[in-house]
């Protein structure tokens, strides 16, 4: 696949409700989608999955952007692509900045399954099937409010439910929770909310056989997780802290989790995903796939990279309803009695509206000509 031009596309698109998390809350979001095209016009499409402020990562839509343009655009325009795995070594002069690499590298993904008459899943080595549907539910003003929603969301079929926690808002609420729905599969997440020092307090969370909880100590961290899930019955799951298949890997010789959520945007991509994924089948630790608020174009991506066969949780894939006014493809994510189908076509399946696209759009930047804003190391 030799690609003739990358376009990138930043929209505006706005929640239905606001989303709050130990970072703050949510009401609209910026992205940044990337279309790769093709010498024959084939098109792929890929999101950064970002905010517009630096609290989940360093990352924002605004760094990404500039990331894309000054550096790997200029590294992949007019470039043959033989496999899409050899996206991420091309990327890999570039530290970090996981979130702008995934984003051109998924467009790349569709761009080549398209090409080569495939929905994405086969080329990911993935069994189509369908997949069973997780909610995350932000931080509410209160447990009775927190239940009111549990109670929506396990009534619309949800096979697990996700509750946002934060310290003063996590005992009484998951209780609360716990009391009124003894059997489903609940689990917390604290977005890095704690540290060693809550310890004895975190243990209480132990009495209400959680799935799990994520991430409960620093974004950054590995070794206290160790610690910390030596005193807890309750899986950690480990979110924010893995970035690289080495990260998953050292997390696992130390025992700092039982459970690890895989997001491709976090890691860089979908080849990182499928060797995080591959790793932990051998460890036999479970994996499941995290939601970034994504548009219809990252949760495209999701569903797929979930017909890997140790993706065993159900992941926050929700359908576009649960969280925009209105998703810019064409076809909206349904999901029928917990489960979601795998959008029929090749590539992720799913097109993006031009229409919507551009009602949402602050800006359009096409590059079609190789050229280097900054010298490229060799």
């Amino acid at each position: 696949m030799f690609i003739k031009e990358i376009v990138l596309h930043t929209i505006s698109v706005s929640l239905k409700s606001p989303f709050t998390t130990s970072f703050g809350t949510l009401q609209t979001k910026e992205v940044c989608l990337v279309e790769v095209i093709d010498e024959s016009g084939v098109t792929g499409w890929g999101e950064t999955v970002t905010s517009d402020e630096p609290y989940y990562n360093e990352e924002t839509t605004e760094t990404a952007r500039y990331i894309l343009k000054d550096f790997l655009i200029p590294k992949l325009i007019k470039k043959e692509i033989s496999d899409p795995m050899e996206v991420h070594q091309m990327l890999s002069f570039v530290r970090r900045h996981h979130i702008a690499k995934s984003a051109i590298e998924t467009a790349i993904w569709d761009a080549f399954s398209k090409k080569n008459n495939k929905p994405l899943y086969e080329l990911l080595g993935g069994e189509k099937k369908p997949i069973a549907v997780g909610k995350s539910i932000g931080i509410q003003n209160s447990p009775e409010e927190l239940v009111s929603k549990v109670a929506q969301y396990v009534n619309d079929g949800f096979h697990k439910i996700k509750v946002k926690i934060a310290p003063g808002a996590d005992i009484d609420y998951i209780r609360k929770v716990r009391k009124e729905f003894p059997d489903i599969n609940l689990m917390a997440d604290a977005n890095s909310a704690y540290s060693l020092k809550d310890t004895e307090h975190l243990k209480q969370l132990d009495q209400f056989h959680l799935l799990m909880i994520e991430q409960p100590l620093a974004h950054d961290d590995i070794i206290d997780h160790s610690i910390l899930q030596k005193e807890l019955s309750t899986p950690i799951c480990l979110d924010e802290s893995i970035h690289t298949y080495d990260d998953a890997r050292k997390a696992i010789e130390l025992g700092s989790c039982k459970i690890i959520n895989i997001k491709i945007g976090r890691v860089g991509g979908l080849q990182e995903s499928i060797r995080i994924h591959d790793l932990c089948k051998k460890h036999k630790i479970p994996v499941w796939c995290g939601g970034m608020l994504e548009t219809g174009v990252g949760r495209s991506h999701n569903l797929h990279m979930t017909t890997l066969s140790n993706f065993t949780i159900p992941g926050d894939t929700a359908p576009s309803s649960h969280y925009w006014d209105e998703d810019i493809i064409e076809e909206d994510i349904v999901m029928e009695k917990g489960y979601i189908r795998i959008p029929k076509g090749n590539g992720i399946g799913s097109e993006v509206c031009r229409t919507s696209l551009q009602e949402k759009l602050i800006q359009r930047e096409s590059f079609q000509s190789a050229y280097s804003a900054h010298p490229i190391p060799v």
